[in-house]
Parts: C-alpha cells; structure tokens; sequence
C-alpha cells in the first residue's frame, strides 16, 4: 500500500464517529486525498485500559503510516486522550520521525479559550473521556488562564442512539435533554459547549432545543479540527507539501465492507464507497 505518489492524510477512529470529522475536512479541504481507517471489529475503545488503547491505536497509526499518510488525524477522543501523546513522545521519533499525528482535544480545547466570553466550559462526552478529566486537564493547560471552570457530563446513551439510527426518536430527546439539563444543574454560567465525541454532531437540534439560553455557543469538534487542520498545513509546508491533492477518499474498516458502507453514510450523509477491509492491523 505504500509508494509512488501515494500520500493522503490519514483519518482514524474506533468506529463511525469519526467520519463527522473527514465530513468536515472533505467539506474544507477538497482537494486533499484522504484515507479513513474505522477499527469497527474493535470498537468501542472507551471501556478498555490506556495500555489496550494505546496498542490498538499504535497499530492503526502504523497502518496508515504504511498506506504512505505524511499526517495522520486521530478523530476519537478517546484514542487521543489515551494514546496521543505516547504515540507523539515516544512511537513517531523512534519509527517515523518524519510523519505527524494530531489529536481532536486540543484543537477543541483551544478554540474555546478563544471563545469563552466568562470562562465556563461545559463538556459532553463519553464515559471513558469524562473519566480520563483529558478535557479539564488540557483546559487548565492551554486556556492561558480564560477557562475559569470546566464541568463535564458524560452521555452513555447517545453513542448507541446514533448508531442505531434513532437519532430523532422520542428516546432519544429524552436522553439529551436529561444529560444536558444535568450538564447546567452543575453549571448555569455555562457559555461555551464542547461536543467531546464525534458522534453528537448527528444530535445537534436535539442538544440545541435542550440548552437552557440560546446564547451558549457549540464546539462541533468536526469543523474546528478541519479548520486547525488547514492552519496547521499552512504553517507546515514541509508536511502540506508531502500530501497528494486527486480529491480521492478511500475507506477501510476492519469490519465487513458492506455493514461499514451501511452506517458509514448516516455520518457523512452521503453513500460511501471504495471500501476495503483489513483483515489484521500491523
């Protein structure tokens, strides 16, 4: 899978949430070729233990490494609030120094800074992403003292509502509103909101009808990392330049094809093809 030509930006979740944010780089960034590995016979990431994550992560970054990617995207929280850093510190300088990985927090985690006009963040996120305090921790490190308070919430029920397809159900509403209106008991100041998993774009009018002010802005992780993404390409020439432009987007899962293509159109809302399995990661 590697040579030639071959170098397109590689994307990689556990699973399908991570296809909101290749939605969102595709959306931005058209012209780039770009891969997107889903370890969906493995999935879900969130309950196993730093060192199970950081394995399985290792193995799926070396992938795309072979597949020729100069840069490689972890779209999950949870493989980058477990795995980013060790794979950063200590995997690429020893194996492939030349190559880059970036995570989704950080990104996240700088924007609101930004954006945060009194210093409360709120959080939403899955179990094993509000457990790892990744969001707070990074908050207090990269707010430059803006973030006053960060709370989180963690949302058990919306990843399975998503996946199986009951996004606009009764159920559904009811499970938003309750962790949302459980996320501002905690914190009524709360004006910036951070969606911390790739699923919760496909909830969003759910969340937004469930948000008690109209005025609390929305971090959709998709669209601020492809935004980050761009600037990141711009100041490093010496990785934008490695990366092909054919507009060529390619799949694999380690999953059947068929049931990837399947849930894989509910999150980019369009069909997906050129879909390939992998039978073992390296």
């Amino acid at each position: 899978m590697t040579g030639g030509n071959c170098a397109p930006i590689g994307v990689f979740d556990s699973g399908y949430g991570g296809l909101t944010v290749l939605r969102d780089i595709i959306s931005l960034m058209p012209q780039y070729d770009m891969v997107y590995l889903g370890d969906n016979a493995r999935t879900p990431y969130g309950s196993r233990s730093f060192d199970v994550v950081c394995q399985y992560t290792r193995e799926a970054v070396q992938c795309l490494l072979d597949m020729g990617c100069p840069l490689v995207i972890l779209a999950c929280n949870t493989a980058s609030a477990k795995a980013l850093r060790d794979i950063q510190q200590k995997y690429l300088p020893k194996n492939a120094p030349d190559r880059r990985v970036l995570g989704v927090i950080r990104p996240s985690v700088e924007y609101a800074a930004e954006v945060t006009r009194n210093g409360h963040v709120g959080v939403l996120a899955t179990v094993g992403t509000v457990t790892s305090s990744s969001y707070p921790i990074e908050l207090r490190k990269w707010s430059g003292g803006r973030v006053l308070a960060t709370v989180q919430q963690a949302c058990p029920m919306w990843v399975p509502l998503v996946e199986n397809n009951e996004i606009n159900t009764s159920g559904a509403a009811f499970f938003v509103h309750r962790d949302v209106a459980r996320l501002f008991d905690k914190d009524p100041d709360i004006d910036t909101l951070i969606l911390g998993c790739t699923h919760y774009p496909l909830l969003i009018d759910a969340i937004r009808s469930s948000i008690p002010t109209p005025d609390v802005r929305i971090i959709e992780q998709g669209k601020i990392v492809a935004q980050k993404l761009a600037d990141y390409l711009r100041r490093h020439p010496e990785i934008e330049q490695k990366c092909t432009k054919n507009g060529k987007h390619t799949y694999f899962t380690t999953e059947e094809p068929a049931l990837f293509r399947a849930n894989a159109s509910l999150f980019m809302g369009q069909p997906v093809e050129s879909v390939t399995r992998l039978l073992r990661l390296p």
